[in-house]
Formats: C-alpha cells, sequence, structure tokens
C-alpha cells in the first residue's frame, strides 16, 4: 500500500484526495498549514461581511475525513528532498511519501515598496489573511488598495460594508483593462465610482508611509500625492508558492513545471492548481491559470493517473466568471482586451451602463472566438459546445437567447443585440 502526501488543502488537493479515495485504498495524508479542514476561499469576503460563518465556507463536515479514511495534517512544508522521498514540516520534522502532490496555491505579491512590511498593510489570499484584515481594519476611517483585479475590488466591497473609505490605485487606463477590452473597462470603471469608491487610473504606488509606531499613515504616488490612510490592500496579483521547493531537485520557474499529465520532472512527484506552469502550450489557455475551476480539474487528472489510468490534462476552451459588485461577469474562449490582426468584434451595452456583451470572431473564417457578458448570466455548456464544434457568429447570435440563464422574470435582451448585430455586420460588408 503506497503513501499518497498532498501539500495543500485548497480545490486542487482535496479534489485529488477524493477521487483518489473512491479508486484506491492507498494511505492518504493532506499537509495544510493555513487551516485543519477544507474551506471555500471564495467565501473569504463573506465572512467579513458578516453574511457567513467561518463554519459555513466547509463543504464537507469534519467527520467526513476520518470516515474516508483522509489523514489531515496542520503544519508547514519547508523543505521537500525528492531524493529521500520525505519533507521536512516545521513542528513534525521529518514526513516520508512513496507519492507528493504539490498543490501548494499562490501567494499575494509585493514589489519591495518602502513601508510594505508595515501594519496595516496586506494582500488577501489565504485565511489568515482575512483574520488579519479583520484586526487591521477595525476603527479605520480609509483605506487604499493597490491594484485593478477581482481581489482588489473583492477588498473594495469588504471594507465599504464597514463604512471605510476605499481609494483605488489603478496604473492602467480604466479598471483591468490589461485583461479586459477597453468596453468593457470603461464600464467597470463607471461602476466602480457609483458604489462610491476613488478609484484614480494612471497611477502607481511610491512608498507606504509609517506613523512612527510601525503603521500606516499614508502612501504617496508616483504623482507625488499624499494620500492619508490606515490600511493598504496590495492587490497586484499573486504568485506560485513555491519558496519551500528550493533546493528539492523539482524543477521550477514562475511555477512548477509540469507535462500533459501534471508529472513534475522527478517520478512520482506531481502538480496541481494555482502553483503550476505548463511547460506544454494549450491553444487559447495561459501557462499559468489561478482559478477555482482549473485546479478542480487538474485533481481529477491526477487522481486518474496515479490510480493506473493515465489521463492527460485537456481543460477545453476557456472560461471563467467572477462578480464587480453587484455586476456578474462571464467570459467563455478568448476576448483578449485588444483585437488580433485576425479578429472581428461586436459589442452591445444596455442603455443602463450595467449590462453588455462582446464577441469576438476569425473575419475570414466567421469561426466564434469568444464572448464576454457583464449583466447577464449565459450557460456555460452553451457556449463550451459551440466553441468545441467551431461555431460561426452568425449560429451563436442566432441562439442567443438559448444560452441566457436569467431566472423567469429578468429582462431579455436578446431581441436588441440581434438587431444590433445585424446592423452594424452590414455596415461592415457594405
Amino acid at each position: 500500500m503506497k503513501h499518497i502526501v498532498i501539500i495543500g488543502n485548497g480545490i486542487s488537493g482535496i479534489t485529488a484526495a477524493r477521487s483518489i479515495r473512491k479508486r484506491s485504498n492507498d494511505n492518504i495524508t493532506v499537509i495544510s498549514g493555513e487551516t485543519e479542514h477544507f474551506f471555500s476561499r471564495t467565501a473569504l469576503m463573506y465572512i467579513y461581511m458578516g453574511h457567513m460563518k467561518y463554519e459555513n465556507t466547509k463543504p464537507y463536515e469534519d467527520w467526513f475525513w476520518k470516515k474516508n479514511r483522509i489523514e489531515l495534517v496542520k503544519d508547514y512544508v519547508e523543505k521537500v528532498d525528492s531524493e529521500s522521498k520525505k519533507l521536512i514540516l516545521r513542528n513534525r520534522g521529518n514526513f516520508k511519501y512513496d507519492i507528493l502532490i504539490i498543490a501548494s496555491g499562490s501567494k499575494s505579491n509585493k514589489f519591495g515598496w518602502p513601508g510594505q512590511d508595515l501594519k496595516g498593510v496586506q494582500g488577501l489570499y489565504s485565511f489568515q489573511d482575512l483574520e488579519l484584515m479583520e484586526q487591521n481594519s477595525k476603527g479605520i476611517k480609509h483605506a487604499v488598495i493597490v491594484g485593478g483585479g477581482l481581489i482588489g475590488i473583492e477588498m473594495a466591497e469588504m471594507l465599504l460594508t464597514r463604512k471605510i473609505g476605499v481609494t483605488i490605485l489603478v496604473r492602467e487606463n480604466e479598471f483591468w483593462s490589461n485583461v479586459l477590452p477597453i468596453q468593457e473597462a470603461n464600464l467597470i470603471s463607471r461602476h466602480v465610482r457609483s458604489h462610491h469608491v476613488d478609484l484614480r487610473l494612471n497611477i502607481e504606488l511610491k512608498e507606504i508611509q509609517s506613523d512612527g509606531n510601525g503603521k500606516v499613515k499614508s502612501i504617496v504616488t508616483n504623482k507625488g500625492e499624499t494620500i492619508e490612510c490606515q490600511f493598504v490592500g496590495l492587490t497586484v496579483g499573486v504568485s506560485p508558492n513555491i519558496d519551500f521547493l528550493k533546493n528539492s531537485g523539482i524543477e521550477t520557474k514562475r511555477g512548477v513545471l509540469v507535462n500533459e499529465y501534471l508529472e513534475t520532472n522527478v517520478p512520482n512527484v506531481y502538480a496541481l492548481g494555482d502553483c503550476v506552469e505548463r511547460k506544454h502550450d494549450l491553444p487559447g489557455r495561459r501557462n499559468i491559470e489561478q482559478v477555482w475551476y482549473t485546479g478542480r480539474m487538474m485533481g481529477e487528472v491526477v487522481a486518474q493517473t496515479i490510480c493506473g489510468e493515465k489521463t492527460k490534462y485537456e481543460p477545453g476552451p476557456w472560461f471563467n466568471s467572477a462578480k464587480f459588485f453587484d455586476i456578474e461577469y462571464q467570459t467563455y474562449g478568448n476576448v483578449w482586451n485588444e483585437l488580433k490582426s485576425n479578429e472581428m468584434e461586436f459589442y452591445w451595452e444596455h442603455a443602463s451602463g450595467t449590462k453588455c456583451v462582446h464577441v469576438v470572431w476569425d473575419k475570414l473564417t466567421n469561426q466564434f472566438l469568444g464572448i464576454n457578458t457583464f449583466g447577464i448570466r449565459m450557460r456555460h455548456e452553451c457556449f463550451d459546445k459551440w466553441l468545441r464544434e467551431k461555431r460561426s457568429i452568425d449560429f451563436v447570435i442566432e441562439h442567443l437567447a438559448e444560452a441566457n440563464f436569467d431566472p423567469e422574470f429578468f429582462s431579455r435582451h436578446e431581441d436588441e443585440i440581434v438587431s444590433e448585430y445585424k446592423k452594424v455586420t452590414s455596415l461592415i460588408s457594405q
């Protein structure tokens, strides 16, 4: 009987553990220094906002793990010795394994700003970050968030529920315009400001200033402006959490390097989730993808391989979803922030300025390439199918109503979208 050890109890590590247990009687141990039990990371913000308690974020009862013979170890891995097949844990010392799965997740980026280690300066990724934010935001009046991504918008929403004023510094021309096309970035910038957030564009953090007692008192921008604040959220992305793999013999670059089977360069060592960097390219997908569903897919794939059915990681067309305050965002396929030379686009925005649809297609073949939707829910299975079948843009527009997933009493906009699309494309073809 083999001993399978998993570093990390996020969605990828836990999916691997559960999927292996369904197929095997091997011993399984999950090691995490963050929390004893698996919880939903996307629900962290709702604990802070008072909508949920930590217990509500755990998908499984605490007895589940013992019943399914999955050993949980709350400890940090300090080092991996792949030659001797052992881990060095902070508290328990040496820990042996036969098969190792690295699912160690991400850590918040820091870029060496003066004052970034002051009290009141932090990121938001782990449960410990949530606890720290609870302490750091008590009794404060104003916060500055550095970075215009999804974590930044979550942090702003959290702080606003406590009546804390928020300034967001974004170095791009519009919010998240390094990811979104300018039309959607404009929409989100307007929406952020409508929630009384002081959104400042084309600006960067220069330094964080101390109050003389080790706490933050203000920040200075690259334009020489000083903004008083008692909290600074660093939300300029995350990077793979792999520092403990130095001198392990396991090949890393930005993340843990893996092949199409999620195998590392060391036999019987695999990597999953946020910490992974693929050595092979997949069309329309980045080599590091730090989203929930890819971690879950990777866990299922590795379980099959470990249990004797060698399986490639083939995630299919890209998709993702998120929320910007009360606007839901979905993307299927690839809608890049700038059109490529072979692409054409159609953008529709509702008069309210809170809903839009943006489709992109190949101008030579008319093949549908991707869609962004804001404020209108769409069915994943429809777009996944149409992308795999390489449907034409005309087909997708004609069948758009089939993909609508909004509840019964929501307004429908397909007739307006189709009419506008026909008007725009007829002008293009003239």
